[in-house]
């Protein structure tokens, strides 16, 4: 007999051999119909996994985000499979689960059109009908190239061939389709109920300008119906909300022909990013952080001592400078070790925090940009703590507080991922366990629930990343605070002890907003540009009924400025009521109408965003009214 340990605490005893389905099953049916894979021991499984030992066993569903990788993944071999009924000569490439659905690669003859996507999503409906059943089996690695080429499936051969000469490799087969893969995968195509594969687009294989354009196929299933509709509404909700419509709409920002990648901010846009880097350098100067500015160009052989040059070359804009490398820098943090290393710092000096809104630049491929969201420039709010080894826990308590104070501002919910060491990791495995452990000790005492992200840390430490949820239930990765022993080495940095002897300090790389640029972007898809009044880029707008009001409107707007509140006025000889609508459009929180009634009684009519009309006030009263809102930071 062997114990398994559930997620609940629970252990049950069962016979060896004992599978992830007989578990659900031996719970409860509904369990058993729901369980699409198992988490054993901390690695995903199939479903028929068979269990020989004591662990712990997680049942996943289509709620558990692993099991919805592993739905999705099936779901790409349905697609993969449809396409090779409908298009025998396509030659597949990779096709993995995405945060959102998934996708495949195809080297086809030619693109596929939005006809072929119906089809092939018809040609899925009915694979999914017979609810084939998929099964694993694997083949030495010699076997498994001639197996593939066989199939005549090159991509698959390129992707055996890289791996070790003593490899296993394992496929997956449903019906007449077999792909290379390492799964997991559900139990049958039938758990599939709900379809639609949303678009195509071209990608390079492996990434590369330098290989072939292939078919990307973009798609997303379910395994109720009514789940497709409640995500195809979301996704109508959010075109609403693009960034970049709206961004276009409020003339806040744009990216010309002449820059792509390289966003330009309009006055408007000018307005918000600074709001939001003035309320960062005032919350940052409250908690002892000191704000540096480092060059933005440095030479090659400091990357190659950081370690990005490594492990970043290929994202990095290089020139020459009297005969010697440079390189644009994709990060800040080098800069950061260069101003600690220029002067000697005692035990009693520690923690020293700097602070830098740092612009960098990413080679990103010209198929991956998308607005704000994916740029090859943009600022990271970047800041790096250097303490000693017994002030760790409480620095990075207070980085959390911090954070969570910041997106509490904004109205956003997160939850938190600990991401572990990477495979291109550098570094001792005990200072990435004592690195680990310290992360895994300050999110306990702050009573903050965790997901383990395997092997996602960054090269020279564990992580921890806040992943904001928007509005409409979208994910984005945002602030990250990650701990590192290995740059003070790399840089050989030193404080002076309480012993006279030098000793090494422990450093946190950590940022709060992330990208400024990407922050805005997340922002205005939250409020759909209807951003809060503190940071609105214009608050007030005052509307004339007639042109006699003009004179009283340019006083108040001189007043109001006095005040530092961001006003414009529409004096168009135009009916009140498209100037009202023209400025909601406009997503101005407050609109001040003033006609021959409001001058002579010395009031104005109150019009809200969101509350609609407020009546009369006096002047000083509505300002007063919204002093106190940019104050509180109010969300409406």
């Amino acid at each position: 007999m062997i114990q398994i340990k559930l997620k609940d605490g629970s252990v049950r005893e069962y016979q060896e051999g004992v599978t992830v389905l007989d578990v659900a099953k031996d719970i409860s049916p509904g369990l058993a119909r729901a369980t699409l894979a198992g988490e054993w021991n901390g690695k995903v499984v199939d479903i028929r996994k068979k269990i020989d030992e004591d662990g712990t066993l997680n049942l996943l569903t289509f709620e558990e985000e692993q099991g919805k990788k592993a739905f999705w993944h099936t779901s790409s071999h349905i697609m993969a499979q449809a396409v090779k009924h409908l298009f025998p000569k396509a030659r597949l490439a990779i096709g993995p689960a995405i945060d959102n659905g998934f996708y495949y690669d195809f080297d086809v003859d030619k693109p596929f059109s939005t006809e072929d996507l119906e089809d092939i999503e018809k040609e899925m409906a009915q694979i999914v009908k017979e609810n084939l059943e998929l099964d694993r089996f694997e083949l030495p690695r010699q076997d498994a190239i001639q197996y593939m080429e066989e199939r005549e499936e090159p991509y698959k051969v390129e992707l055996i061939r890289d791996l070790p000469e003593d490899a296993v490799i394992s496929f997956y087969r449903q019906g007449d389709f077999t792909d290379l893969c390492a799964g997991p995968h559900i139990a049958s195509t039938g758990s599939v109920k709900a379809i639609r594969l949303l678009s195509v687009a071209g990608a390079y294989w492996r990434g590369s300008e330098k290989n072939k354009m292939l078919q990307r196929i973009y798609g997303i299933t379910f395994p109720k119906k009514s789940q497709l509709k409640e995500y195809m509404n979301r996704l109508e909700e959010a075109r609403k909300r693009d960034h970049r419509k709206i961004g276009k709409e409020l003339d806040l920002f744009s990216i010309q022909e002449e820059g792509p990648g390289f966003p330009f901010f309009h006055p408007k846009g000018m307005i918000l990013r600074n709001q939001l880097e003035d309320f960062w350098r005032k919350e940052h100067g409250k908690r002892g952080y000191q704000e540096i500015r480092t060059p933005m160009i440095l030479n090659r052989d400091l990357w190659i001592r950081s370690g990005h040059w490594d492990h970043y070359k290929d994202n990095m804009y290089f020139t020459k400078i009297d005969g010697e490398d440079y390189a644009i820098k994709p990060m800040n943090c080098p800069g950061s070790m260069l101003l600690y290393k220029r002067k000697i710092y005692s035990y009693r000096d520690l923690p020293v925090r700097m602070a830098e809104l740092g612009l960098v630049h990413r080679h990103e491929l010209s198929g991956t940009l998308h607005g704000l969201m994916r740029v090859r420039c943009f600022t990271q709010d970047d800041a790096h703590i250097f303490m000693l080894p017994e002030q760790v826990r409480d620095e990075i308590i207070g980085v959390i507080d911090l954070v969570d104070y910041f997106y509490k501002v904004f109205g956003f919910r997160y939850h938190v991922e600990l991401s572990t060491k990477p495979e291109d990791s550098m570094g001792s495995a005990e200072d990435w366990d004592r690195a680990t452990n310290a992360l895994k000790e300050a999110l306990e005492i702050k009573g903050l629930d965790y997901r383990i992200n395997e092997g996602d840390g960054a090269f020279y430490g564990p992580k921890i990343d806040f992943h904001l949820e928007d509005c409409i239930g979208r994910t984005w990765q945002c602030g990250t605070i990650q701990l590192d022993f290995q740059m003070p080495e790399r840089f050989d940095l030193t404080y002076v002890g309480p012993d006279g002897e030098k000793h090494r300090p422990v450093m946190i790389h950590r940022v709060v907003f992330g990208s400024i640029e990407r922050f805005i972007a997340i922002l205005t898809e939250q409020f759909a540009g209807a951003f809060p009044v503190w940071i609105s880029p214009v608050q007030v707008k005052f509307l004339s009924i007639t042109n006699r009001s003009d004179d009283t409107i340019n006083k108040m707007m001189e007043d109001f400025g006095k005040d530092g509140i961001r006003t414009e006025s529409d004096l168009r000889n135009e009916k009140i009521g498209y100037k009202i609508r023209e400025a909601r459009m406009e997503k101005v929180p407050y609109m001040l109408v003033v006609g021959d009634k409001e001058v002579e009684n010395g009031t104005v009519s109150v019009r809200s965003r969101s509350k609609g009309d407020l009546g009369t006030m006096k002047p000083e009263d509505f300002k007063a009214r919204i002093e106190k809102e940019i104050s509180k930071k109010t969300l409406d």
